[in-house]
């Protein structure tokens, strides 16, 4: 068992685990898989090492080395285990297909790929990269969801479905942001240096998008679905078409609503994205 034990007052573990008791009294098939994932571990931290652990399992590198790796990530960065919580919380408040966070922890492949991620980008940090990029290959092979692990993600995003999707090396994404199936964070050739997508806070991003090349989405932004991004959206507008175009705005920012409507243009200034903080909400 893992030695991640849990924090005091970790209200969300707390949750989960009453959530797996009452389906494994609901569903007795089932009492012996939620025991060896949830009830049996000590935290958020343990379950989710060995859950993914077993799915990342392969013939050249085992789960226990995975789960092994893990563990020492959460030992050792607080943001993780933070940007963890944050994630699963989004999930369980933004989806409508979700009653708790339970499910998104067994059974979703966006955050499990997001979270595979978080220990791909802290391996890329601590100069261990070739271990970094095979996580990465993993991931992507599995989940069918690939994300550089250099591309800096914030905390609290919720990627729904996950299939498809693509962020690649220099990619700044904000937190609370939200996107859909499909989505490609790319660049636009063969282009050096920083060359991807910078997201800012709290934007929603609609299934098959396209943002490419190192353009701006601003503050409470909204993508629509199926369309290729080459310009800067400002705060609270809508960009959609192919090529898009600025069609509308945002009444509040759209990563909470998770409302694909268009609204009339108000276009607003937006600083730069911050990954991991607060982020000042720009309109007046």
């Amino acid at each position: 068992m893992s030695s991640n034990p849990t924090p005091p007052g970790d209200i969300l573990w707390l949750s989960i685990r009453e959530e797996a008791s009452a389906e494994a009294e609901r569903e007795a098939v089932l009492a012996s898989f939620l025991h060896a994932t949830i009830l049996t571990h000590e935290s958020l931290e343990a379950a989710l090492s060995f859950h993914l652990a077993g799915k990342l399992d392969g013939s050249t590198l085992t789960g226990i080395a995975i789960r092994e790796v893990f563990d020492e990530a959460y030992a050792k960065s607080s943001e993780i285990r933070e940007a963890l919580r944050a994630d699963l919380s989004a999930v369980r408040d933004r989806d409508p297909a979700c009653g708790g966070a339970l499910t998104p922890l067994l059974y979703f492949k966006g955050f499990h790929a997001l979270q595979s991620h978080r220990v791909a980008h802290w391996l890329w940090g601590e100069g261990r990269r070739s271990l970094a990029l095979f996580l990465q290959s993993r991931v992507s092979q599995l989940f069918d969801v690939d994300i550089h692990p250099a591309a800096r993600l914030g905390k609290g995003l919720f990627i729904d479905h996950g299939t498809g999707v693509v962020i690649g090396e220099t990619t700044v994404v904000g937190d609370d942001v939200s996107m859909l199936q499909g989505v490609t964070l790319g660049g636009t050739g063969k282009e050096d240096g920083d060359r991807h997508p910078k997201i800012h806070s709290a934007v929603l991003i609609g299934a098959g998008a396209k943002v490419l090349g190192n353009v701006h989405v601003g503050h409470g932004a909204k993508v629509g679905a199926g369309s290729v991004v080459l310009i800067d959206v400002p705060p609270y507008c809508t960009a959609a078409g192919v090529p898009a175009v600025l069609v509308g705005d945002c009444a509040e920012a759209a990563s909470f609503t998770m409302d694909h409507r268009l609204q009339p243009s108000l276009p607003f200034d937006d600083p730069e994205p911050e990954v991991g903080g607060p982020e000042e909400d720009p309109s007046p």
